[in-house]
């Protein structure tokens, strides 16, 4: 693992890290915020997964989560949001698709398959590294995300059962076999033409076939969201949760859009949430 760069913050570090990945076939690089309270023992870890077009950097710098992470003793975790530098013809053209938007699949589909491993990067290959290198306790472990990073959170926590402890998301893509980001390209050029294997990556999906998460889902969006209606669907998810029964807090907020603008105003909510979950 090669150090980037390290800074103290709130009396923590914030760190800026790469490796080479196997699983992506190239390097990868994360960021994590160790708090004050890891000088004494292990902490609870939170993994943050950014939506499309961000890169490690996103969340660290514009969430504004440091303070919040420090008083309550959460190990941040921000990994990439795709391979980068790929050489795959294509992958830098469209901000919607490739290189910055993983959207947390393992494709299945040459010539992406090669190197677009994001679920099995983000559930198994980087949790091993950030065990092995700082002090985090993996038995006290959630996982959140914005945009598509919601939609990676909620699916990869209904995905693996027992891994994660607490969960929740900012303005996720609730339903991407419903939405043009979904059923349009991402999930054809990814996963080919077989809608089964699609909705094995979607969180309304995995609810009706029966998964459950073991806790309340913490969901906030913004009513002013350019992508609310065509892109988010939250309605999707919860009737989704309804449905099966899966206790959800949906929060709907007037005059908020998709930016970090928003992410800012609640992502203390979602720290406490988690750092209660993972009590």
């Amino acid at each position: 693992m090669e150090i980037i760069s390290e800074q103290r913050c709130f009396g923590g570090m914030q760190g800026f890290y790469r490796h080479d990945s196997q699983v992506c076939a190239g390097p990868m690089d994360f960021a994590v915020f160790t708090p004050p309270q890891a000088a004494h023992g292990k902490v609870p870890v939170l993994f943050y997964l950014a939506g499309l077009t961000c890169t490690p950097e996103t969340f660290p710098i514009k969430a504004g989560a440091q303070r919040v992470a420090a008083e309550l003793g959460l190990l941040l975790v921000a990994p990439d949001t795709s391979p980068r530098d790929t050489g795959i013809e294509g992958a830098k053209d469209d901000w919607e698709f490739g290189e910055g938007a993983g959207f947390y699949v393992d494709a299945t589909q040459a010539p992406w398959a090669a190197r677009f491993q994001m679920e099995t990067y983000i559930v198994d290959e980087l949790p091993a590294l950030i065990a092995a290198n700082f002090p985090a306790d993996f038995t006290r472990c959630g996982i959140m995300g914005h945009s598509m990073g919601g939609h990676g959170a909620l699916t990869l926590a209904l995905r693996h059962p027992g891994r994660y402890r607490s969960l929740s998301a900012l303005a996720p893509i609730c339903s991407p076999t419903q939405v043009p980001w979904g059923e349009r390209r991402i999930f054809s050029m990814y996963l080919g033409s077989d809608r089964t294997e699609w909705k094995r990556h979607d969180a309304c999906e995995l609810l009706r076939a029966g998964a459950r998460f073991p806790g309340t889902i913490l969901a906030d969006q913004g009513e002013n969201d350019p992508y609310l209606k065509e892109q988010l669907r939250p309605e999707l998810l919860q009737q989704a949760c309804n449905e099966n029964g899966q206790p959800l807090q949906l929060r709907m907020h007037p005059g908020y859009d998709h930016s970090y603008w928003f992410v800012q105003s609640f992502i203390e909510d979602h720290l406490r949430h988690h750092a209660r979950e993972l009590a």
